[in-house]
């Protein structure tokens, strides 16, 4: 047959060929873009929903803020509103120009700021210590009589200042103890009482002269506290180096100049406890000794009926007294009135009274609130180193 080609139903059967299918790039491009689109639109949904953007997808438009141009009209003004707002350079130096001392306690009381303003012509504490009144020990410097005859009670002691325009009609010394332990006690009682209330520290505080001194710069006369053995020793221990009756007192006068050594610029001694020492001739007259020689008061503070310790100061020609009365035996506020409004009494019959105190915060508080209402009765606050000289024999024993 003559070359026509073959129909398929004229070829072979299994000789046909499979024709090679075309390649898929359309179908894999349209699914790259759609997977691409998917991606993309998930991020952005993704970012929305991490930004939480209020505003998102709003029109955002830059504008450049341009400082206005000065009013020539107000320039003239400018001098005096510069004047005007000028003040102190440094919080040092409006404290001097202020007249005010910014003190700020330690660590009982982070953060705590206490503003002491200065009363006008305050009276102001000899510098301490004086070159004449120290002697360098194992223990410290220790008081002495200077080469002069000036000791450590004259020099120390606060001013009473000028006389008051008429006779008080009495005159009130408080000594206020346990200063020295707890720093923010401390600062408070330095700050808030009366310059004229003398104040008495415990020789275990930290940075003790430091304190000692901030004290005497506010105007507070110091003594120091003597820790003596009272009679449950030693299930009630005063505290170290305490002061010993009998066999156990042989190191006494060792103890006592360590206790002398914590700090310089204090008028005398005041006890602390020591009911069963100073209830003892015999361990007294040693320790009196010392002190006599160094030129110390001494305050006994009436805490104990049986004690010795301000007669027996006399006998060794120590200036010496004996507190009268205890204000916060009972440390609530009514109670401290109390003894406030009884020591008033006492003190327009003797003349003079002398009190002792601790610095209780509520007890600070009580008498800070009281000494301001003495001007209106005709009472006036002295330091306890004065008091001696206005005690009336008659009335109360003065150990003068």
């Amino acid at each position: 047959m003559v070359g026509l080609p073959l129909s398929e139903l004229d070829q072979p059967l299994g000789q046909a060929k499979r024709a090679r299918a075309a390649w898929p790039y359309g179908r894999w491009l349209w699914r790259g873009l759609s997977s691409a689109l998917a991606v993309t639109f998930a991020g952005l949904a993704l970012y929305a929903v991490l930004k939480r953007d209020p505003v998102g997808g709003e029109p955002i438009a830059t504008a450049m803020i341009r400082p206005a141009a000065p009013d020539i009209a107000k320039a003239p003004l400018q001098p005096a509103i510069a004047e005007e707002r000028r003040g102190p350079a440094s919080a040092s130096q409006l404290e001097t120009e202020s007249g005010v001392t910014v003190v700020r306690p330690g660590a009982d009381a982070p953060g705590a700021i206490i503003i002491t303003v200065p009363d006008d012509g305050a009276i102001k504490l000899a510098p301490a210590p004086d070159k004449r009144l120290i002697e360098r020990t194992r223990h410290g410097l220790l008081p002495k009589i200077g080469p002069d005859g000036a000791t450590p009670m004259q020099v120390y002691a606060r001013p009473l200042g000028p006389a008051p325009a008429s006779k008080p009609a009495g005159r009130i010394a408080i000594l206020v103890g346990g200063l020295g332990i707890s720093q923010s006690s401390t600062s408070e009682a330095i700050a808030r009482l009366p310059g004229a209330v003398s104040l008495a520290f415990a020789p275990y505080g930290a940075e003790l002269e430091k304190t000692v001194q901030r004290a005497r710069s506010e105007g507070h006369e110091v003594f120091l506290q003597v820790p003596m053995e009272p009679f449950d020793y030693p299930d009630n221990d005063p505290g170290p180096h305490t002061l010993l009756t009998g066999p156990k007192g042989s190191d006494n006068l060792d103890r006592l100049q360590w206790v002398l050594g914590r700090v310089t610029g204090y008028v005398g001694i005041v006890n602390f406890l020591g009911g069963r020492l100073t209830a003892d001739d015999t361990a007294l007259t040693p320790l009196l000794r010392e002190l006599a020689g160094r030129g110390l008061m001494v305050v006994d503070d009436g805490s104990s009926p049986r004690s010795l310790l301000a007669s027996a100061a006399t006998k060794a020609q120590i200036p010496a007294l004996k507190a009268d009365l205890a204000l916060d035996a009972v440390p609530r506020a009514e109670a401290i009135d109390k003894e406030l409004q009884r020591l008033e009494t006492l003190a327009r019959d003797q003349g003079a009274v002398v009190a002792i105190a601790s610095a209780l915060p509520v007890t600070v508080e009580r008498i800070t609130r009281w000494a301001r209402t003495l001007e209106g009765k005709n009472l006036v606050i002295v330091p306890v180193s004065a008091a001696r000289g206005f005690r009336n024999p008659s009335t109360t024993g003065s150990l003068r």
